[in-house]
């Protein structure tokens, strides 16, 4: 199986929400993030869950999830072709929970 490669989306008008969102986080944060990103690509998709680094969320929705400190961050991607996908957006919690 070919390991997973991540690209942001940007918008024909130029807008890239996920590396906005990205680069507004504090550095130990970004960091974080990056790593999750990195590993996901590096270990693949299957031990990346085992790590519980991605979820799946629904059908073609997944996202990707770090930790740092007491907060959590999430990159929501999904499935283009072959071994490519798309991050989208990203977002930051303060708990674990989903409601």
């Amino acid at each position: 199986m070919k390991k997973p490669k991540f690209k942001s989306y940007l918008r024909p008008n130029g807008h890239n929400e996920f590396i906005e969102y990205f680069t507004a986080l504090p550095v130990k944060e970004r960091i974080k993030l990056q790593a999750t990103i990195e590993i996901t690509e590096e270990k693949g998709l299957q031990i990346a869950s085992r790590l519980q680094l991605i979820k799946k969320i629904d059908d073609n929705l997944f996202e990707l999830r770090s930790r740092q400190g007491n907060n959590y961050q999430r990159g929501l991607y999904f499935h283009v072709t072959d071994n490519y996908y798309i991050i989208t957006h990203g977002f930051s919690k303060k708990t674990n929970k989903t409601r």
